[in-house]
């Protein structure tokens, strides 16, 4: 089987930090989001995967070379001069989809973190016999969304609403899909939108189907929600495989710790924190819903919660960071500086308070 992933823009919305690196290969849980993906695609059965990429397709390359061989799975890229939309993506990376197998092949939206149920999707998908299968998961505010309206038994799509004023569901398109090879003579090779274009008009035709995702799910592109998803994410480890996280007296709910990372005397860390490989936490250290990447020193006494720290990064003695602040790769806070949901670019000094949050060029 094979799969395309839509990695497309410059994640802009999780700027600083894709400065650095293409958002795929920002880290999520200690491991680049595109990971998450590529293993559960792997553990499905799917031997080849395409990322569809309109800009840096060397970087992403590179990075995931080691991973093609430890995982022993085909990585390749199409790459798009122009962006393309969510299905132009398609058109351009037929070549590379279809085979004489005629097998269906998946395709994912990079953002997305979910538990990734690929195998009962296949299931499903072979047992309605349409031309494709979409997940879909249910929100507390449809509203903010495109809806999916669909018949409850059987699954199948019967029209989208997008972003509806008056309730017609909850279910929304989380941006996994199975599709047989034949959608792809739906598609022409210029700007276009899978949801808007495509679906409906499969849908019209009854050949659509929706499979409630179970679990959780999240579109981490941006930073509320990626500091949302890591608590789904550690909360469905604890339920799956808790041996992955980290226990002791100094931590306090769901924590993932890379084992070169170091933590000194006297932390309290927790709830909902991830640890990257090669940091130091000094003694008397407070780390509560944030991230912490790679080759990142706190020093002693510092606290920090609801907030993503950029690799190889420092945060000096009794600084206190909050309420999202976001630092780019190596930014360097002084000792005793408060941040209130600073966003910080790459290789900065922080020696003032940040008040509110803004910018710091």
């Amino acid at each position: 089987m094979k799969a395309l992933i839509l990695v497309g823009g410059f994640g802009t919305r999780l700027r600083p930090l894709t400065l650095s690196v293409p958002k795929p290969l920002v880290d999520f849980a200690n491991k680049p989001m595109i990971l998450h993906q590529i293993e559960a695609l792997k553990a499905t059965g799917v031997t080849e995967v395409v990322l569809a990429i309109n800009y840096q397709p060397e970087v992403m390359l590179n990075f995931l070379k080691d991973f093609e061989a430890k995982l022993g799975i085909t990585i390749s890229c199409s790459q798009e001069t122009e962006p393309l939309g969510t299905a132009g993506p398609l058109a351009l990376a037929r070549d590379k989809l279809i085979d004489d197998s005629g097998e269906p092949f998946f395709v994912l939206n990079s953002d997305v973190i979910s538990e990734y149920p690929l195998k009962e999707m296949i299931e499903f998908h072979k047992s309605h016999g349409g031309e494709a299968s979409i997940m879909v998961t249910k929100v507390d505010e449809p509203s903010k969304y495109g809806v999916v309206v669909m018949e409850e038994t059987t699954g199948q799509v019967e029209k989208f609403v997008e972003k509806p004023k008056l309730f017609v569901g909850n279910k929304i398109n989380a941006g996994i899909y199975l599709l047989n090879p034949s959608v792809l003579d739906r598609i022409e090779l210029r700007p276009t939108s899978i949801e808007k274009e495509v679906f409906p008009k499969i849908a019209a035709e009854k050949k659509l189907y929706a499979m409630v995702l179970p679990g959780f799910w999240m579109d981490i592109g941006q930073p509320r929600d990626y500091i949302t998803g890591l608590r789904l994410y550690l909360d469905s480890l604890r339920k799956k495989s808790s041996s992955k996280l980290a226990s002791g007296s100094n931590i306090v709910g769901n924590v993932i710790v890379d084992e070169t990372a170091k933590i000194g005397e006297g932390c309290l860390i927790g709830p909902d924190v991830a640890i990257g490989p090669g940091c130091v936490v000094e003694s008397g250290v407070r780390l509560s819903r944030c991230t912490v990447m790679r080759g990142v020193r706190i020093k002693k006494h510092a606290c920090i919660s609801s907030s993503i720290i950029g690799w190889h990064s420092t945060v000096g003695q009794w600084a206190r960071v909050e309420n999202m602040t976001i630092l780019g790769e190596d930014v360097h806070v002084c000792d005793e500086i408060y941040s209130n949901g600073g966003v910080v670019l790459p290789h900065k000094e922080i020696k003032s308070n940040i008040l509110k949050p803004e910018i710091v060029m």
